[in-house]
């Protein structure tokens, strides 16, 4: 038969998905697995939510919408915008779609050209370097460091750009460790970006999930100059535990959103009509159930940072937002079990999974072999089983 595209040999599949895959065979098999890994809240998805949704199947609202989205559910989004984010868009500046990770692909595919380079702060998400790569162009990692929360500063960004570099991926709270970036680090940011005029494709979808002191800044709202270079990523998996519904959203000058609806009424038509008027019950609905999800997150957290502090040969950086621990494994490198050796996270993590049947993402899907990303997105007595048998495990090895 014909050969696949050469694009499809150069992506590489989801190491999150890949473990998860594995952890939920177990399962089926009746292996009692605790799961560390894949991103997603346990919590259902609000009552209020989920009867707008069968509301809208009941009234027939089950047609073709716009490639846009709903407009009652885009005016809505400016609203939030405004209010809790100090930004200023029209209606025609948001775009729906089928999930944040849709939107982010058809950004960047909105604003690529072949030999584009886009800047990815590592660790990163595992999608971004392929749908970089989708896109056509070149994803350039840029290693940054744990004594600054692995957040990118404005001197890394300004060596890293070239004459080809369109964009900076930005992720605030950061996913996979959970650091959140400053106003003054977002502002230096923003200067460098203006100042070699290239795009930033704000990744906010952990926004709602900020804990301490900490607090969620858009880059876009810091000033005029860099809102109109930047292409703002939201969604409504993370704070509304929507996560199988597919919904996100993008916000951007016109000509922006123009290309992202060239682009998607030909790859989707748009998001689910009924996903579509749930998240209009989401955004505009009571906003007590989004607190109460991040107060429980809280509590998971510390009791996850108490138990961890306690383990020996384990670090982590403090997390101050979205539902994530990232722990360095450096301590016990080239320590072994029953004669395999752990040279790596994904070592440490298949045998954590055979051994102690924990299941935790190995830091290979975030472009560093050292650490491994556990979420705490699960309840607390799995957390509790899970951190039991993590530390027993450390324990044995030799």
């Amino acid at each position: 038969m014909p050969g696949l595209s050469k694009l499809v040999e150069q992506i590489t599949p989801s190491m999150t998905i890949a473990i998860t895959a594995k952890a939920k065979k177990m399962v089926e098999q009746g292996i009692d697995v605790v799961g560390f890994g894949a991103g997603e809240p346990d919590f259902d998805t609000p009552r209020h939510i989920a009867e707008a949704g069968i509301q809208a199947i009941k009234e027939g609202k089950t047609r073709y919408t716009s490639a846009f989205g709903i407009d009652s559910l885009r005016e809505e989004i400016c609203k939030k915008l405004k209010e809790k984010n100090r930004l200023d868009y029209e209606y025609d500046q948001i775009i729906l779609s089928s999930g944040a990770k849709h939107s982010l692909s058809t950004a960047l595919q909105a604003i690529c050209n072949p030999g584009d380079e886009i800047i990815v702060p590592s660790p990163y998400w595992v999608s971004y370097p392929e749908m970089v790569r989708i896109a056509g162009a070149e994803p350039v990692i840029v290693k940054t460091e744990k004594d600054n929360g692995f957040r990118i500063t404005a001197g890394q960004l300004k060596e890293a750009i070239t004459g080809r570099t369109k964009a900076l991926m930005l992720n605030s709270p950061l996913n996979p460790v959970g650091t959140v970036y400053s106003e003054e680090e977002l502002q230096e940011i923003a200067e460098v970006a203006v100042e070699k005029d290239i795009f930033v494709i704000s990744d906010e979808i952990y926004e709602e999930l900020v804990y301490d002191d900490a607090r969620h800044v858009s880059i876009a709202s810091l000033n005029p100059q860099i809102k109109s270079r930047t292409i703002v990523i939201n969604g409504m998996s993370k704070a509304y535990a929507m996560t199988g519904w597919r919904l996100g959203y993008a916000a951007a000058e016109k000509e922006i959103i123009k290309a992202m609806g060239a682009i998607q009424g030909h790859a989707i038509s748009h998001p689910s009509s009924i996903t579509q008027y749930a998240g209009l019950a989401a955004v505009k609905g009571d906003q007590s159930v989004v607190s109460r999800m991040v107060k429980e997150y809280d509590s998971r957290r510390r009791y996850v940072m108490k138990r961890l502090d306690t383990i020996e040969g384990i670090e982590y950086v403090k997390p101050t937002g979205a539902f994530y621990l990232y722990i360095s494994l450096e301590k016990l490198l080239n320590k072994a079990l029953g004669g395999q050796v752990i040279d790596s996270a994904m070592t440490f993590a298949r045998l954590l999974l055979d051994e102690a049947e924990v299941a935790v993402i190995p830091g290979e899907a975030f472009g560093d072999n050292r650490y491994i990303r556990i979420s705490y997105a699960t309840s607390m007595e799995q957390l509790e089983k899970g951190l039991n048998r993590m530390e027993e495990f450390i324990g044995r090895l030799r």
